[in-house]
């Protein structure tokens, strides 16, 4: 296929789940598949307030389903909501997850199993859920982390569920080869999003340390924007990527590659 007869990043008319879609890389990467012309974007979230919010702010074409991923009734309720609007799913970005601090050492069970609950049995079984609903052909995009190839401190939780959604590209992008469905992985670094704050509970301080830090060390000198994330989802998840599979692909200016 020639550049120039290369499809190009368009979603028109179809149907789109993005986990996680009340903030952040998710609300961004929903923006920007209406953007493009999908049909119908599903997007899941555990608090009624945001997903309203962010319902109002995506317009029509969006539908707010309460879920919490690490719920297999809430999956099973989000299945039967998309069912019952006779929807297919043509992209899928399995993007909830969370982010807390842990000191190996003094880490609980309870602290291991927030973290693996919904990021790795949560993403795991939403993809899961979701398959009947998927189109043969369609695409899964994973949201991981660069963090998973750095060893950051106090964060051994954390980047082991990154790890592990990494993991299940390379394998999920074997096990649906026979129904053409693509999964790839999306591996954003330090993003400017909620979760720095609500999440890792960093301050306006510690976010500016951490922006003179990548100022430093990151080629790109600053932190990511959600939409610059979302802009990597939509080629992985768009026919521009047909020969694009189980790869992951770090968004992060530059930060984890030299």
């Amino acid at each position: 296929m020639s550049a120039s007869s290369h499809p190009a990043i368009d979603f028109t008319d179809q149907v789109v789940l993005v986990t996680g879609g009340n903030s952040g890389i998710g609300l961004a990467t929903a923006k920007a598949f209406i953007a493009r012309g999908a049909r119908r974007v599903y997007i899941t979230g555990r608090s009624a307030a945001k997903l309203e919010q962010a319902r109002a702010e995506l317009g029509d074409k969006a539908v707010a389903v309460l879920a919490d991923v690490a719920s297999q009734d809430d999956l099973n309720a989000l299945r039967k909501t998309i069912e019952a609007r006779d929807d297919q799913l043509d992209v899928l970005f399995a993007n909830a997850g969370i982010a807390v601090y842990n000191q190996f050492g003094n880490t609980t069970t309870a602290d291991f199993d927030a973290t693996f609950d919904t990021n790795v049995k949560g993403l795991f079984f939403t993809v899961q859920t979701m398959l009947p609903l998927l189109r043969n052909a369609s695409s899964i995009v994973l949201n991981a982390s660069v963090a998973a190839n750095k060893g950051m401190a106090n964060l051994s939780l954390y980047n082991a569920s990154k790890a592990a959604v990494r993991s299940f590209a390379r394998t999920w992008a074997n096990d649906l080869k026979d129904r053409k469905i693509r999964v790839n992985t999306i591996s954003p670094g330090v993003t400017q999003t909620p979760i720095l704050n609500k999440g890792l509970g960093m301050s306006q301080d510690d976010v500016g340390n951490m922006s003179t830090y990548l100022g430093q060390v990151s080629p790109a000198g600053r932190m990511g924007q959600a939409e610059e994330i979302a802009a990597a989802v939509l080629f992985l998840a768009s026919h521009s990527a047909s020969y694009v599979n189980g790869v992951e692909l770090c968004v992060d200016g530059g930060f984890t590659q030299v």
